[in-house]
């Protein structure tokens, strides 16, 4: 039941997606895109082992909007920051943040949140203790990084995956 979970609508998006990049509604298209579609679909369900099963869509949904939020006031910092040129006072830098996380689906969603942000890039993990190796923009308190990471993302993150 979990894979026709999977298949069924990411089926139906690639399909939506050719209709639109063909720009004809006709049904040699239509067929054509279901048949690729539903290919790429269980075929790429081989390169795929390990499956994720996220739990608890308010929290999701939560993380999502927190995010979006987080990315637009960043995005209005970093435009700041880069209008005010040389005389801004920007201090780059680069944080140790242990994570808790291990599932790697929640560690690759935590990856992309973080480089999607302006002015933050994930620039490494260690595998032996999860260290995140964060560089940021506009590095002026440590802490608060650290419970933007830890509490903001990474505990709606473990209610979601772990």
């Amino acid at each position: 039941m979990r894979k026709l979970f999977f298949w069924f609508p990411m089926t139906v998006f690639l399909l939506l997606i050719w209709m639109l990049l063909a720009n004809a509604l006709s049904i040699g298209q239509f067929i054509l895109g279901s048949i690729l579609s539903l290919g790429l679909v269980l075929g790429s369900q081989r390169l795929r082992p390990l499956l994720g099963h996220p739990k608890k869509t308010l929290t999701i949904l939560k993380l999502f909007f927190m995010v979006i939020a987080d990315i637009a006031y960043s995005n209005w910092i970093v435009g700041i920051l880069i209008l005010q040129g040389k005389s801004a006072h920007r201090t780059p830098g680069f944080i140790n943040i242990p994570l808790d996380i291990r599932d790697p689906h929640g560690l690759a969603i935590l990856s992309c949140i973080i480089t999607y942000t302006p002015g933050t890039v994930w620039s490494g993990l260690t595998e032996d203790d999860f260290i995140l190796r964060l560089h940021v923009l506009n590095l002026k308190e440590e802490s608060e990084w650290i419970h933007t990471i830890k509490d903001r993302y990474e505990a709606n993150l473990m209610e979601i995956f772990e």
